[in-house]
């Protein structure tokens, strides 16, 4: 592709239409755009939201800070890019940081990344694939000879990685051809099912080619604005990143993870399989899952939490007598379900972790620092968990000094395959102070 290829006018955010706002929640609207596009992550939210946000807070400071504790793939740091403000990104999962990374190489010179691209495809034309060292979940998501060739793209890359920007942008890019090269479906949140057939897959070295040249194209466009990337990612956790100076951040914009048993861990195990990082699911207990927020019960039951200890944390002070109350319900209804989630542990820990937060927070915001947090609520068992009130006494409670609750749409309000009929909703958590 030429550098001076005619590229697209991909307008930065200023107002956001009242149908994008109910889904500013989600990344929906993120697969449209440039370098957002490269990588989907269901776990995240709105790019064109986070950039009008941005935006508006930085003609007022031009030189604000931008701090997300939960980047994620990176959607708050690439519209800080856009709006050309310094911004940070902590995330815990370390796959999911390296993709965060690898997005914020779009200051890479794209000659190189082409030239690099071409020869990994040239040299997998060379190579004799094996298959027989993936895991099951590899064999089974894909037939036999687009995990050959998928394989022969792998090797290629690992005999020509020069740990250079260009080799790791190549390294995303044969990632995200991952999914389109399977025969098998994905559910909405990212989990792999391998017993569910899908008619639409990509030729591996097809879905490769045309991943390159989508990234070239968006590297342009984003270089063509003419600023280099200012955002700076690290793989830590979001309870303790002393990474992050005291007192260097006017804005937290962020969506922690919903107390709502998703499993963070488990979503990318097709991607983390191919590239040898977990070899079972057992795996990610180990390797990722203890490392994040406890908002599963998978993760609760795993660390064999003790509700008492949990509930005995000054921290949770502020909200003791409501969570308690909650978690001991949710103690007893788990005994009348087959499955004896382990919910009020999860809820009890997910509350601790969220004050550690607060207190990390007050710890690197500035004094009048404003923080949004995109949050939603949660009814495990159908026991009602009002997550922002909760959240904004923690807030209180940290040294922050006021909080509100913006609604942007309803949840959970079409109830077929529900199990639990309570109405929830999504929304932005307004921390001031």
């Amino acid at each position: 592709m030429s550098p001076n290829a005619q590229l697209p006018l991909f307008p930065p955010a200023v107002l956001i239409d009242e149908q994008k706002q109910k889904r500013s929640g989600t990344f929906v609207d993120n697969i449209k755009l440039p370098i957002h596009r490269w990588f989907r992550y269901s776990a995240g939210f709105s790019a064109e939201w986070v950039e009008a946000l941005i935006r508006s807070r930085s003609l007022v400071n031009r030189n604000i800070a931008v701090l997300d504790p939960f980047v994620g793939s990176g959607t708050t740091l690439l519209a800080s890019d856009l709006v050309n403000v310094r911004s940070v990104g902590i995330e815990a999962h370390p796959f999911v940081a390296r993709i965060c990374a690898a997005k914020l190489l779009w200051d890479t010179p794209v000659d190189s990344f082409l030239e690099l691209a071409s020869l990994v495809q040239k040299r997998a034309e060379f190579i004799t694939p094996s298959t027989h060292h993936y895991p099951n979940l590899i064999l089974r998501s894909f037939a036999q000879s687009a995990l050959m060739e998928l394989d022969s793209l792998r090797q290629a890359w690992l005999e020509l990685d020069d740990h250079s920007a260009a080799s790791e942008l190549i390294w995303l890019a044969l990632t995200a051809t991952l999914r389109p090269s399977s025969n098998v479906g994905t559910a909405q949140w990212q989990y792999i099912l391998p017993n569910k057939k899908k008619k639409m897959v990509i030729n591996p070295f097809d879905g490769y080619d045309h991943q390159v040249q989508l990234m070239a194209y968006d590297m342009l466009y984003f270089q063509g604005i003419g600023r280099a990337t200012q955002a700076t990612v690290y793989e830590a956790d979001a309870r303790h990143f002393p990474e992050v100076l005291k007192n260097s951040i006017d804005l937290v914009v962020t969506s922690p993870p919903y107390a709502n048993n998703y499993d963070y861990a488990d979503a990318l195990r097709l991607e983390m399989s191919f590239w040898g990082d977990v070899e079972s699911w057992g795996d990610l207990h180990v390797k990722v899952r203890r490392y994040l927020i406890r908002s599963s019960s998978q993760h609760a039951s795993l660390d064999k939490l003790d509700l008492d200890s949990l509930l005995s944390c000054d921290l949770l002070n502020p909200i003791s007598n409501s969570i308690e109350e909650t978690c001991r319900a949710l103690e007893s209804e788990r005994l009348s379900h087959g499955g004896k989630k382990h919910y009020h542990t999860m809820i009890a820990a997910y509350f601790v972790d969220m004050a550690n937060m607060w207190h990390e927070l007050r710890r690197v915001c500035k004094t009048g620092a404003e923080a949004c947090f995109v949050i939603g609520d949660s009814a495990p068992y159908g026991i009602y968990v009002p997550v922002e009130t909760w959240m904004g006494e923690l807030a209180l409670s940290a040294g922050f000094n006021t909080y509100n609750f913006e609604k942007i749409r309803d949840r959970n309000v079409k109830w077929k395959n529900r199990k639990h009929r309570v109405p929830l909703h999504e929304g932005r958590l307004w921390i001031q102070g």
